[in-house]
């Protein structure tokens, strides 16, 4: 079988800590994608135990124009660091529990960090266009409840958002893993992880065999 994960990066944004049923699934996702591919390189964030500074109006130009002050030179400094960790990933793993039913503030502050026009994307007359092509991504999705169907389906502002963010810069091979019902009491939680570790084993068999990482969705 030939070998295709090269470069993970790995984002927690969880702030459980060890508790973190995300957590525990993204390094299950990692340890499996290293099963497969032992000379790949691993790159991990943690934003929920380390997180990164929010942008301010001190800090705002660092990304979106000219630093100048050292404030905006650190904050530049960063996000180049962060963005190229990605331009470097061949899969990215991100975990992101569902808080308040959207993700951690600290993912969305990554994201401010790494959408940068003209490197990340960029605007032509037909409209933007992501420039990170080629990354697939595997993004758990842990949620105290049941959002990916029924009637709370409506209120999950989590996975469009995110499959919207990861899309605009050109990340469009994402496979979304469920691990759902966590708040529902020990034998819905353990269902929970364990529909999350299935998913996670198909899109990890697709990925090493060099396939879409989202493909194993359309096959219900």
């Amino acid at each position: 079988m030939e070998r295709c994960v090269d470069q993970i990066l790995a984002i927690n944004s969880s702030t459980s800590g060890e508790a973190s049923v995300s957590r525990a699934l993204v390094e299950a996702t990692v340890q499996s994608l290293l099963a497969a591919n032992p000379d790949a390189v691993v790159t991990r964030r943690d934003l929920g135990g380390e997180p990164i500074p929010h942008l301010t109006p001190k800090t705002v130009a660092g990304v979106r124009a000219v630093a100048a002050t050292e404030d905006e030179l650190v904050t530049k400094s960063l996000s180049d660091d962060l963005i190229a960790e990605l331009q470097h990933a061949t899969v990215l793993v991100i975990g992101a529990p569902m808080y308040n039913f959207s993700i951690p503030s600290s993912l969305r502050t990554w994201f401010d960090h790494v959408l940068r026009p003209r490197v990340t994307f960029a605007y032509s007359e037909s409209g933007p266009e992501g420039l990170l092509k080629g990354i697939r991504a595997v993004v758990i999705q842990s949620r105290g409840g049941l959002y990916s169907e029924g009637p709370a389906k409506v209120i999950d502002f989590q996975e469009p958002y995110l499959k919207q963010l990861l899309g605009f810069i050109g990340i469009t091979d994402v496979a979304f893993i469920h691990a759902e019902k966590i708040g529902f009491g020990a034998e819905a939680r353990d269902a929970g992880i364990a529909h999350a570790r299935a998913q996670i084993a198909a899109a990890v068999a697709r990925i090493a065999a060099g396939g879409s990482a989202a493909a194993h969705q359309a096959e219900g």
